[in-house]
């Protein structure tokens, strides 16, 4: 089974296990100082066990000005070459080849960050983080390509078995190589050969460095996807004269600073969305290995990859975030207990509004010896009403430890909110993670109560040692005139209730759940307005997807009206007001209510009266996403 994947490979000193790299991803472990912490080594450490040939270490700073974050790890210093060798040694330990990615942020980092300009090709700033920036001097150029040299004899001493140069996603060497970035008009811009001269220099500064013998990567952005940006074609140029000056291997990725979802592909993006360009640059290079990155979370597609020879090594970032073992658990049949990148992106919210790595089907990550399972020692009756994600979640885990779970869910399917969530075509990743909960309470023999409402005598007659709620959420809707006309209908009412034929929809609220129904529908071809109170649609959404909604609602001509509340539901549309108390009338054959929902916790306050063991987790305890279920659901079950 997936024969090509897992087979070996070759690259000079470096004996390949098989075809799956981990590629370098910020981990935002990493102290504020630049070392690495003991979570830091452990994340590493569970990656490596989990079976891939080789782990990218994320990318290190090679200067203190060219780091992109306070949380970037960092080679700029012989004092982390201590930290370097613990982490080389976890990885080698657990049968990974230990690999770095050097790295200079250039111009794509605040000043506030480094205390100074940052340094850039040309006088053009971030046009993701705006502020002054200043041109490199000839000098400032050599004194870069040095300390990439120097950087690359650190991690030569601490024992990393290759070094990957990264050059892509609008980093400083991307902000040479692409006229979008580089307007300079000296011998390190113009045309290709010019904008090519600051990579080959590097790149021949670290073999001068590293030897003839030692392995080197380079990761380039085979496309920006901005004017004047680079394209698989000027990419396959530029490629052909620096790989020359002694690259190994080359990493194709894409994207830059004002493309961010060419670099962390949100779901509503194919499935190994760069495979087309790697496969051209594999054609054009010849004898130059290739690995490519890009949503490749599915290890079936993987060997398709691989057994097609569209290139040589496939990257799995997030899908290893998700779950570490997932190498181990393809190669050995285990298909079915492999968790899913489903590409939410949450990963990338977490890291921009709380400084740190989550993610949504993983709830251990980050903090993986908290959330260690063990077998209990005293196995009890467990009762879990509800089978949204929170509810599965715990009960498999629960029923992984020993315990005797009964789960018990009102409607036919299980799911809960995941299941509205997936209804749009753009979601349906939603459902592997539907399927994987399903697939974990089977095997660890969950009894299943379908259709059936618990109420309190119930729990009485059964009376389990431990009650779990996780009930979820209702519906709320605002209390004015008309909100129970025929007219007006709830998110779940549209998308997997009756269908009726609407031509003119007007959404109430804007946020997260509004949006994603709004770009449904008018994909369908209605005609839908959006009505929100706030002075911006989407607030939640995460970055990168917020931006591919936005678009399509404007394709699709969605209308949008911010800082405007309903005031009243009539058969014929709806009244809304605006900030200055203006009354506007709209007209539509539905009005759908998308303003949230309330926890739907009665039963929880029963339940303390029988005084039971209880918890609640998920929506029942407060409507949030289902990252935070998901999570207590882990953490409850790890703790009874």
């Amino acid at each position: 089974m997936m024969k090509h994947l897992f087979s070996p490979f070759y690259i000079k000193g470096c004996h390949f296990k098989n075809r799956i790299v981990m590629p370098g991803l910020a981990s935002f472990l990493i102290e504020n100082d630049g070392s690495y912490s003991d979570k830091t080594i452990e994340h590493y450490r569970l990656r490596a066990a989990g079976g891939p040939s080789m782990i990218i270490v994320e990318a290190h700073g090679v200067a203190p000005e060219g780091i992109v974050s306070r949380h970037q790890a960092r080679i700029y210093d012989d004092r982390f070459i201590d930290g370097l060798s613990r982490i080389v040694a976890v990885i080698k330990a657990e049968g990974s080849i230990p690999a770095i990615q050097i790295h200079h942020a250039g111009r794509q980092v605040p000043a506030r960050i480094i205390k100074r300009k940052p340094f850039a090709p040309s006088t053009l700033p971030c046009p993701a983080i705006k502020g002054d920036v200043e041109p490199l001097t000839i000098e400032g150029i050599h004194k870069i390509i040095r300390q990439f040299g120097d950087a690359a004899e650190r991690a030569v001493q601490a024992g990393f078995e290759l070094i990957e140069i990264h050059g892509a996603h609008g980093y400083l060497i991307n902000q040479f190589l692409s006229r979008f970035s580089n307007i300079r008009e000296d011998e390190y811009g113009k045309g290709i050969a010019g904008r090519a001269r600051f990579a080959r220099e590097i790149i021949r500064e670290v073999r001068g460095r590293v030897g003839k013998d030692f392995p080197i990567s380079f990761k380039i952005s085979a496309q920006e996807f901005v004017p004047d940006g680079l394209t698989t074609e000027e990419t396959i140029s530029i490629l052909k004269l620096i790989v020359t000056e002694g690259v190994d291997i080359v990493q194709v990725s894409a994207g830059n600073d004002a493309t961010p979802e060419w670099i962390c592909q949100p779901m509503f993006m194919k499935k190994a969305c760069l495979v087309d360009s790697a496969e051209k640059i594999k054609a054009a290079l010849k004898d130059i290995p290739i690995m490519v990155v890009g949503r490749i979370n599915d290890p079936l597609i993987a060997e398709a990859i691989i057994s097609e020879g569209k290139a040589d090594l496939v990257c799995m970032g997030r899908g290893l975030l998700a779950d570490p073992e997932l190498p181990r658990k393809a190669q050995e049949g285990r298909l079915d207990d492999i968790r899913i990148c489903i590409a939410c992106n949450t990963c990338m919210q977490s890291i921009f509004r709380k400084g740190r790595i989550e993610c949504l089907v993983n709830p251990s990550l980050g903090r993986e010896k908290e959330m260690e399972i063990h077998p209990t020692s005293s196995p009890k009756n467990i009762m879990v009403i509800g089978g949204g994600p929170g509810g599965l979640n715990v009960a498999s885990t629960l029923a992984k430890r020993g315990h005797n779970v009964f789960l018990y869910e009102k409607e036919s399917v299980l799911g809960g909110q995941l299941i509205l969530g997936s209804v749009s075509v753009y979601k349906k990743e939603m459902l592997h993670l539907i399927d994987f909960l399903k697939k974990q309470i089977k095997k660890y023999n969950v009894t299943c109560h379908m259709k059936s409402e618990v109420n309190i005598d119930m729990i009485k007659e059964i009376n389990p040692d431990v009650v779990i709620i996780a009930t979820g959420s209702i519906p709320y809707k605002p209390p004015v005139d008309g909100i129970n006309l025929p007219i007006v209908a709830t998110v779940p009412e549209i998308l997997y209730g009756v269908k009726t034929v609407m031509k003119d929809v007007i959404i109430i609220g804007g946020g997260a759940t509004g949006c994603e129904v709004a770009l449904e529908l008018s994909e369908r071809g209605i005609h839908v307005i959006i009505v929100e109170q706030l002075p911006n649609i989407g607030t939640q959404i995460e970055a990168i997807t917020k931006k591919i909604i936005l678009e399509k609602l404007r394709k699709n001509s969605v209308r949008i009206l911010t800082e405007h509340r309903l005031s009243k539901v009539s058969e014929k549309g709806a009244y809304v007001t605006d900030k200055n108390g203006n009354h506007v009338f709209l007209k539509g054959d539905k009005v759908i209510i998308a303003v949230g929902n309330s926890p739907n916790n009665s039963l929880f306050e029963e339940v303390k009266q029988i005084k039971k063991e209880v918890y609640q987790i998920g929506d029942c305890l407060e409507v949030r996403s289902a990252k935070e279920a998901i999570y207590e659901g882990a953490y409850i079950g790890i703790s009874i």
